[in-house]
């Protein structure tokens, strides 16, 4: 059994126990002690505080403070367990406030972008190592570039030798576009081929009005279109693995700001709402 494997079951297994665990104390003791609710509410925000420490660990991984993984699947776990802590707070009854449905929608938020992240960073990182070569994201303009200028230069160079501007005007037409900037972004999320066919289907089409030269000048276009879709390819889905933590991370600190807002407005006025 790897460690990952044994990661994955030690915290499933702390799950379970964890969750039944508090469901077993809030059906014996949640009539029985007037403090029942202060006491959940600390359990949760103590929880919530380890997950958000979890960002800090990983800023500073040179500390021996465990290893990353094993903070990931800790991250991961206690996340679902906070599921089960605000459902027992909650006595199993939705907010009664608006400040207290506020706090559930941004956990709600929360919960489901960190879900949402999970299935992404293990899901899109196998898809990008089946489409070859690994390519750094900062530097896909620039690779981007680079194709266009090289498509560009074919284009223009077929001119003089064919005493034609068959394909310069259909790089014009159909070309100039595609390589200028990323394209298709929610097909290729989408695992659609259907972009780079209908562009090598149109390449196709044009081959039986050329010569020889001109032919072989377009298959060289052809190459670079396949390379402009595989960038684009990289482009969608890395973006999409950067931009799921604009979401998770502000909503998380807004959550523990409100969170604390809550914490203080309970103990300011006795019996405020949750």
């Amino acid at each position: 059994m790897t460690s990952f494997t044994r990661q994955r079951w030690a915290g499933l297994l702390f799950l379970i126990g964890a969750t039944a665990v508090a469901w077993f104390a809030h059906a014996h003791w949640s009539a029985r002690l007037t403090a029942w609710d202060y006491f959940t509410g600390w359990v949760l925000f103590a929880v919530m505080v380890m997950l958000t420490v979890f960002n800090a660990r990983k800023k500073i991984p040179f500390l021996p403070l465990g290893t990353s993984e094993g903070w990931l699947q800790f991250h991961i776990y206690s996340g679902y367990l906070t599921i089960a802590l605000l459902l027992v707070h909650l006595r199993f009854r939705p907010p009664g406030s608006g400040f207290g449905i506020t706090l559930f929608v941004l956990y709600a938020i929360v919960t489901g972008s960190g879900i949402a992240g999970l299935v992404l960073t293990r899901v899109l990182p196998r898809r990008l190592t089946t489409r070859g070569g690994e390519v750094i994201y900062e530097k896909i303009p620039t690779v981007r570039r680079s194709l266009q200028q090289q498509a560009e230069s074919l284009a223009l160079a077929a001119i003089p030798g064919a005493k034609s501007t068959t394909i310069a005007d259909f790089y014009a037409r159909r070309l100039r576009d595609y390589f200028n900037g990323p394209r298709d972004f929610w097909l290729h999320l989408a695992e659609s081929r259907r972009p780079l066919s209908s562009v090598m289907d149109e390449l196709n089409d044009l081959r039986r009005f050329l010569n020889n030269d001109e032919r072989a000048a377009l298959d060289k276009i052809a190459a670079l279109v396949r390379q402009k879709d595989g960038l684009d390819y990289h482009h969608a889905l890395q973006t999409t693995l950067k931009l799921w933590l604009f979401v998770h991370l502000p909503f998380t600190y807004g959550l523990m700001l409100f969170t604390l807002a809550h914490i203080v407005i309970v103990y300011a006025f006795s019996g405020g709402a949750k």
